[in-house]
């Protein structure tokens, strides 16, 4: 009896998956496969996102066959894999409510249903109106020194050693950021315990969904549970006049946070603690590993194009001729750096680090000729149009004198556009640009082994952190 029980549960469960992996009957007008029963085109996916070329070898191939428009079965979704620039315009700024933003399971759950990432409509303005003030290129006036002497400190420990670019980027990021929401000292112990937790935070992102002891997806909670304890005593302590500080913190809860129930939601001007900690977390997940990854390529493409390295340099050595001696970078000269600029755009085109943009259908609507259905996933392949030959001849070359001339709407995606666009823009720039100035001044760098590919990570970044040895020039 007890056989028959297990042998009929298990044909239960089989049944359930396989209707689960059976495509809504509205999708079989899209061209593409679904590859295997249950896993779908699963393994396929996996493969080719960590090859050199990433997800665009998974996309390409299919994209040969099928065309713009394909559907495919991964990772547990059915989804509709779309690109171009007319389709980018549609899913990133089209009409309000039409789409929303498509996370995992696991990433609803570790942020939080108040965060940012998780609301449409007129729900994610407020929230941004609210969050996007000390974000703004005035905001950041304050940190712009903070963020300086850390450059220089964090070069200084680079001198006659082998460090892993990727790792020294994050580290420099996450102090960055944790300066700036809650004034925590480079050294501190308290900004360790933010660090740590934070990296076990950013590893459950894309773990799988089980909640028990020892699993990514546990730990990655467990880990924000102690960053929102560590957030409850020091706003506790704020507002009890125990601590006072002029940070991103201190301006959410002097202006608009509000202690209460979650009744208080709508008040217009007001975050509940709930919201604040959610959407705090939800800025240190969006704004760190995409700069991390950004300024990791950037160093490694520099030193694989010696022509254009040599050009930033100059633009570089030119505005520290021009200032007094023993004087410091200022606020003035990192906004005057065209090239640099350049520099961090292509970076952003050619190492394509959010490789594509998921959301939701929120209502029916058709793109290419291809009906879609509300509640249908859909994923814009960035990649394919950053390599778009016709925008960007030779594409996969590292070539900044691309954005000499404005770019054409929606051919270039590197921080989003429309209403979702990143809104930590002014700061990845601010961090990577005063990073770049003081490497590029003092040393010089080689890489110790020659490898493209690339961490089987929703943002891309080098599977070998990039190892190299740094000198003075």
């Amino acid at each position: 009896m007890m056989m028959f029980l297990v042998i009929i549960l298990i044909l239960v469960l089989s049944a359930l998956l396989f209707q689960a992996w059976v495509s809504p009957k509205a999708m079989d007008a899209i061209p593409g496969s679904l590859g295997w029963p249950l896993f779908g085109e699963t393994f396929s996916f996996i493969s080719d996102f960590s090859s050199p070329a990433g997800i665009y070898s998974f996309i390409n191939k299919r994209q040969q066959r099928y065309g713009k428009v394909f559907k495919s079965y991964a990772l547990g979704r059915f989804t509709v894999f779309v690109t171009g620039k007319e389709a980018a315009k549609i899913l990133l700024t089209g009409k309000d409510g039409m789409v929303s933003l498509n996370l995992f399971y696991t990433g609803k759950q570790v942020l939080g249903p108040t965060s940012l990432l998780q609301q449409t409509g007129e729900a994610h303005k407020r929230l941004r109106r609210l969050i996007a003030e000390p974000l703004s290129v005035d905001g950041l006036k304050k940190y712009f020194q903070f963020i300086n002497t850390l450059a220089i400190d964090t070069l200084n420990q680079w001198q006659e050693r082998t460090i892993l670019v990727l790792e020294e980027a994050s580290t420099f990021t996450l102090k960055v950021i944790g300066n700036m929401i809650m004034s925590l000292e480079p050294t501190s112990d308290e900004q360790e315990k933010f660090r740590s937790n934070f990296k076990v935070i950013s590893s459950s992102f894309s773990s799988l969904p089980l909640k028990i002891p020892g699993t990514a997806f546990y730990r990655g909670i467990k880990a924000r549970d102690r960053m929102y304890a560590m957030l409850d005593t020091i706003i506790s302590d704020r507002r009890n006049g125990k601590s006072f500080q002029k940070d991103f913190l201190e301006s959410l809860i002097k202006k608009h946070s509000k202690e209460g129930s979650e009744a208080d939601h709508y008040d217009d001007d007001k975050l509940t603690d709930k919201q604040l900690k959610d959407n705090i977390l939800t800025l240190l997940v969006a704004g760190h590993d995409t700069t991390t990854a950004a300024l990791t390529w950037l160093i490694k493409f520099l030193e694989e194009n010696p022509t254009v390295l040599e050009r930033l340099r100059e633009e570089h050595i030119e505005i520290q001729s021009n200032r007094e001696s023993g004087s410091s970078l200022t606020w003035q000269e990192v906004n005057n750096m065209p090239y640099t600029n350049k520099v961090i755009n292509e970076t952003l085109r050619k190492a394509t680090i959010l490789p594509w943009f998921s959301r939701k259908a929120a209502q029916d609507f058709e793109i290419d000729g291809y009906k879609i259905k509300k509640g249908w996933s859909l994923n814009l392949d960035v990649v394919s149009i950053h390599h778009d030959p016709v925008v960007f001849p030779n594409p996969q070359k590292f070539d900044p004198s691309r954005f000499d001339e404005p770019i054409r709407p929606f051919s270039f995606l590197g921080f989003g556009s429309g209403q979702r666009m990143c809104p930590g823009i002014n700061l990845a720039k601010l961090e990577i640009s005063i990073f770049i100035h003081h490497l590029v001044c003092k040393y010089k760098w080689r890489p110790l082994e020659k490898d493209d590919s690339v961490q089987p990570t929703l943002v891309r970044m080098p599977k070998n952190k990039y190892p190299v040895i740094v000198e003075l020039l």
